[in-house]
């Protein structure tokens, strides 16, 4: 045999089986697969780094509980925290969180509130508020970045600290989860002068609208408001509460009656009306006395323990649309196409009137002897 035959056979002794060729090029193919996916996941965990809003191409649902944020917006102490403690009582804890803002240094511990729920839920950063002034949407403003830092809470609840639920959470986590759109009252204001020209163009007057202060927001639009730096500068300028009449200063409180009276937080919001349901899904009741310098029209009726019946809080809890005069609108409640309740919270309510509510068992079963019993 020839050199050149011999190198020939060697050769051909050498070849792989082509079954075992084919398993060798599949693992190759796999091998690039893996890591082409590798590659792709580090670049999308790096974009996702970037401060954005919660979406679900960047988390996992098996990985993050969405969660509603309840804000609370408060005085000092929350009087109805004994109402609230039983609400959360009958909750899975992975499906909300709670914020709170007082004034500047109170803490919620032991000697002021016996619900475990409140404990140092007090923000850090509180400011000094004054009722109809634009330390209101300040604070509000803080309250929803701290609740932002929080990547699963999805819905954000604006509440006083005389608000109660009309029905237990797991209703309300299902009305709320299952809207994709924030609920702000909005509606054209044609009986007060509060416009003030100064705020165009930022704020046009034909875009102007009046509201409820308490709010439902999803996570976009909380983050607007978080985050804003155009339109709050322009209120704390030109949205000023008008001085309460003092007939002892004569014909100088008669001028200043003729001023802009702006209540910042009752117009605070712009430019996503068609991403809204325009209603608060707080009831309020509100005076209805038709004397423009009669303060007590400036507040809602605080319900006592004789209005909380059963009766007065089923008539509210069936009310379906509410109707907006000065557009001749009709808002009809419930989500999803279908109709339901307009509202699941309500102010301003006492402590007795809370007491009613929840022996009444409108929040959840309720046991006196382990309401405040600590939850392990």
């Amino acid at each position: 045999m020839t050199a050149k035959k011999r190198f020939v056979a060697v050769a051909s002794r050498r070849q792989m089986p082509p079954f075992v060729s084919k398993f060798v090029i599949s693992l190759l193919i796999l091998f690039c697969f893996v890591a082409f996916l590798g590659l792709f996941s580090q670049l999308k965990l790096q974009s996702s780094s970037v401060p954005t809003g919660f979406y679900f191409d960047d988390f996992h649902l098996e990985d993050y509980r969405l969660k509603i944020a309840f804000l609370f917006l408060v005085r000092d102490n929350l009087p109805l925290d004994f109402l609230w403690h039983n609400f959360f009582k009958n909750a899975d804890p992975e499906n909300f969180t709670i914020y709170i803002h007082s004034k500047p240094g109170f803490v919620f511990n032991e000697s002021v509130t016996r619900s475990v729920f409140f404990y140092n839920r007090q923000l850090e950063n509180s400011v000094e508020v004054g009722w109809g002034k634009p330390t209101m949407i300040e604070a509000e403003k803080l309250l929803f970045k701290a609740a932002l830092n929080d990547p699963s809470n999805q819905i954000f609840v604006l509440l006083s600290d005389s608000c109660v639920p009309l029905y237990d959470f797991s209703y309300i986590y299902t009305y709320l989860m299952s809207s994709p759109r924030s609920f702000v009252d909005s509606f054209i204001d044609v009986k007060e002068n509060r416009y003030n020209p100064e705020m165009s163009p930022d704020i046009p007057e034909d875009k102007w609208r009046k509201g409820s202060q308490w709010i439902t927001l999803v996570r976009r639009h909380a983050e607007m408001v978080a985050y804003d730096h155009v339109v709050f500068p322009i209120f704390e300028k030109h949205c000023k509460r008008r001085p309460l009449l003092d007939l002892s200063k004569g014909n100088e409180s008669l001028i200043e009656q003729q001023q802009h009276n702006c209540i910042p937080d009752e117009h605070y919001m712009r430019g996503v009306e068609d991403e809204l349901e325009r209603r608060t899904l707080t009831y309020s009741l509100w005076n209805q006395s038709t004397e423009t310098m009669n303060t007590q029209a400036w507040h809602p009726v605080t319900f006592g323990y004789a209005s909380a019946s059963q009766k007065h809080i089923q008539d509210i809890k069936d009310i379906d649309h509410i109707y907006f005069e000065s557009e001749n609108r009709t808002e009809w409640c419930g989500t999803k196409s279908s109709s339901g309740s307009c509202y699941l919270f309500a102010r301003k309510f006492s402590r007795g009137a809370a007491m009613r509510l929840l022996t009444n068992g409108v929040v959840g079963q309720y046991d006196p002897n382990t309401l405040f019993q600590d939850l392990t």
